[in-house]
């Protein structure tokens, strides 16, 4: 019976084009897509608002950082928008906000530095302490590596641990495109031989690497800087982090793997994508709102340097007799 079963022929042909999608949209559909495009453009211009507000407000030496990791959100939700509505875009829409986020990765980094005060503040006030490496996602279980002493070489290494990323996540990206007007690259090639396996195996290789500095750097200054609300700050960085990747890699693979049904005009594989996109459009517009509260605000300054080391010194040797 099943092999009497016919396939609709648009279950296995390309995304539709943008005119399809429109021509064939319902109440419910047009509803739906309004909606969606309203957040997220409501988005964009809440950034925008916010980045004038930071032009304007705060410190010259963290208005990069704080302008980056502010536009993580808004970026995503707009390409995953622009996805929604043009499906054969989805791959270069994704590379784009999969860039924008490995910089965020290092930015974040150097946003928790500039919070101290700079590299040279961060020295003054740390270098007698000694950074916990033993932290998620690489070496979480792994408590008896030692602390690291806090120099200038080892500031250095963490911050080019991130910085890779930000760096190789776009080589690769641009590879990945010069690969696939070649026709050598496919998202949804799973094979060994094909280029698409290996590429997203060193990505993400990359990203658990670029990830350890940021985890080791919180963790570190997460009291001292309680008063700035980085513990907040650091949670929406790290749920744009899950949702923007592990959530639509699971949603990707179960579309791969046939779970999501084929809906025509859409395939299996292209009805996830738009899932996928759908759902951050949405998630994005509120992690939007979450952050401008939490950044768009002034705080009071960190107490001075003595005061802050013999802190430091305290919470450090509280987590050091814990573990002991």
């Amino acid at each position: 019976m099943d092999g009497n079963r016919t396939i609709d022929p648009s279950c296995s042909e390309k995304p539709p084009v943008a005119i399809d999608i429109i021509l064939q949209l319902d109440i419910f559909g047009i509803i739906l897509y309004s909606v969606l495009t309203f957040m997220a453009a409501v988005s964009m211009l809440v950034y925008i608002e916010e980045c004038w507000y930071i032009y304007r407000k705060i410190p010259s030496h963290k208005k990069s950082a704080i302008i980056w990791v502010n536009g993580a959100a808004p970026v995503i939700g707009t390409m995953s928008c622009l996805g929604m509505w043009i499906p054969r875009a989805t791959m270069f829409t994704d590379m784009t906000s999969a860039c924008y986020f490995a910089i965020v990765v290092f930015k974040f980094l150097v946003l928790m530095i500039e919070e101290v005060g700079g590299d040279e503040a961060f020295l003054r006030r740390a270098g007698r302490n000694k950074l916990k490496i033993s932290t998620g996602p690489c070496c979480c279980c792994c408590l008896c590596l030692p602390h690291v002493n806090i120099t200038r070489r080892s500031l250095f290494l963490l911050k080019l641990g991130s910085f890779q990323f930000a760096l190789m996540k776009v080589v690769f990206t641009i590879l990945s495109v010069i690969l696939w007007t070649n026709g050598n690259f496919d998202v949804t090639d799973t094979a060994v031989t094909g280029a698409s396996i290996w590429i997203s195996l060193g990505v993400g290789v990359l990203t658990i690497i670029a990830l350890w500095p940021v985890a080791i750097m919180f963790m570190h200054l997460r009291t001292v800087l309680r008063s700035l609300k980085i513990i907040p700050k650091y949670a929406m960085y790290q749920l744009v982090l899950v949702l923007s990747q592990l959530q639509s890699a699971i949603i990707n693979i179960l579309a791969m793997m046939g779970t999501i049904a084929c809906t025509p005009p859409y395939s299996s594989q292209a009805r996830g994508y738009l899932m996928s996109q759908q759902l951050l459009i949405l998630e994005m517009f509120i992690i939007t709102l979450v952050t401008r509260m939490l950044y768009r605000r002034q705080y009071e300054p960190l107490p001075d340097d003595e005061h802050d080391d013999d802190h430091t010194k305290m919470v450090l040797s509280g987590e050091n007799s814990g573990i002991a």
